[in-house]
């Protein structure tokens, strides 16, 4: 496949590289390698459309949106299953992924029509003062792997209809989805240069598009070291930037907890899309009162979950998206059976005639881990929990806040009181008390500390793809 520029199926750099199925290693498609030229021409499209796209009437903007979210629900079983074909994760899944990115498409809108000026109060005759946003101009949106959909719509769904013009960057593992995403836009009826696609290996594109001098934003999800460089190379020439970057989420069940609510939530956060995602519970801290009676619930809860090839969506988990990722989360398990802890459940690498050629790595939970492991200082991406006791409160908080990351956070307790304490000391930009499964378009995404700047969703989502502006109209 080409990359998609300015409303057209091109490509200038002759080079491919392939897709693979992480469920078996065969072919699904071979993709354009980007270079330089492709850069430039996705860049140089996105400015020109840009310049007609900023003056759109924000209710002709918004119409397009709500067409194109109509686009995605139309075709969401055929963009669901390249996404699962490409990532391995349960069909279903997928779908669920493509339709609610749709939403979130429509809430932007509709949130976008409420976005407001204002004129302050001065009181000198003959002068008024506007305070005005405008659009950034042309944002970069690099994305990865585990929710390629979802992760673009966050930026997307805000740029797009504020006004900016977008070039996306897909991972390398799953551009197939994001491509697709490109005939809805073309169904909805967007001026060409509005949206585009480049595909290829960030270490080959990723600066020339985080430099180019007609890039406003830079709109990153992915590792906390790339990132930090990302950082450094758009404060070069002063790019906005929007970063959200890895974590390694703590679980407190304190000693009034639930483990009926408990361990159901954090065996289905924990282990969802096999582990691949930032915010996933990766480490659980258990009141010493309930930690045996803990382990033994999550064991038998995790040991229900099925392994095998997500497009047949038969299955809970499927496999490890490359083997970079893979290797990752099996070390941090060799490393914690190292130090001395205790693997409850799992911790092997399947085997087997449906497993062989792909990188299954059994749900595991790793008991009596301890502040040196990896598995409790960092990110796993993989489908690896550690376990704690604790006896002091205090301690808890402690250990859970002992992180360079604070993207996410989980308590649990009876007492509403205790549980609200607990998430105000806890530092990440999310925090959920005795539930995990709940998250609302409206209201903010994003990390503190190493785990990001900025925040997706919501009508700060909105903001960010805005600079206000400061008028004095002297009359």
């Amino acid at each position: 496949m080409k990359n998609y520029i300015n409303g057209e199926w091109i490509a200038f750099s002759q080079e491919e590289m392939d897709v693979l199925n992480p469920v078996d290693g065969s072919l699904l498609d071979s993709v354009c390698r980007s270079g330089l030229e492709d850069v430039e021409a996705a860049v140089n499209a996105a400015a020109l459309a840009f310049e007609t796209w900023k003056k759109t009437p924000m209710q002709e903007r918004v119409q397009l949106q709500k067409k194109l979210a109509a686009s995605i629900r139309k075709h969401s079983a055929s963009i669901g299953r390249k996404l699962s074909l490409e990532l391995g994760r349960p069909l279903t899944a997928c779908v669920h992924e493509v339709n609610r990115s749709a939403e979130l498409l429509d809430y932007y809108a509709e949130e976008a029509l409420r976005m407001k000026g204002y004129f302050p109060l001065t009181n000198v005759e003959g002068e008024k003062v506007l305070v005005t946003r405008e659009p950034l101009g042309v944002v970069v949106s690099i994305t990865p792997f585990n929710y390629p959909i979802t992760l673009l719509t966050f930026k997307m769904g805000a740029a797009l209809v504020m006004g900016c013009t977008l070039v996306s960057k897909p991972s390398e593992d799953t551009p197939l989805s994001t491509l697709a995403l490109a005939t809805c836009f073309e169904e909805a009826g967007y001026p060409k240069g509005v949206f585009n696609v480049l595909t290829g290996y960030g270490k080959e594109i990723g600066d020339a598009l985080v430099s180019h001098p007609q890039v406003a934003k830079i709109a990153f999800t992915g590792g906390t070291s790339t990132g930090a460089h990302i950082a450094g190379v758009a404060a070069k020439t002063h790019k906005r930037i929007t970063l959200e970057l890895g974590g390694q989420s703590p679980a407190i069940l304190c000693a009034d907890a639930d483990l009926d609510m408990a361990v159901p939530a954090i065996v289905k956060h924990g282990f969802a899309n096999t582990g691949q995602f930032c915010y996933r519970v990766n480490r659980v801290y258990v009141h010493e009162s309930l930690y045996e009676a803990c382990c033994q619930k999550l064991k038998e809860a995790t040991e229900k979950l099925t392994l095998g090839a997500g497009i047949e969506d038969n299955c809970d988990l499927g496999p490890m998206v490359n083997e970079k990722i893979y290797a990752n989360a099996f070390q941090q398990i060799v490393d914690a059976r190292n130090k001395g802890a205790r693997v409850l459940t799992g911790g092997k690498r399947r085997k087997g005639e449906n497993y062989d050629r792909g990188y299954f790595l059994e749900p595991t939970l790793i008991a009596e881990a301890s502040a040196e492991m990896k598995i409790m200082r960092e990110e796993t991406f993989g489908p690896v929990i550690g376990l704690a006791s604790f006896s002091d409160e205090a301690v808890a908080l402690r250990e859970a806040n002992a992180s360079p990351y604070g993207l996410a956070a989980y308590v649990f307790s009876h007492n509403i009181g205790r549980g609200l304490r607990i998430a105000e000391q806890l530092q990440a930009g999310s925090v959920w008390v005795n539930n995990i499964q709940r998250s609302y378009h409206s209201v903010p995404f994003g990390g503190m500390r190493q785990s990001g700047i900025g925040r997706e969703k919501g009508i700060h989502g909105l903001e960010a793809y805005t600079e206000l502006k400061t008028i004095y109209l002297n009359y």
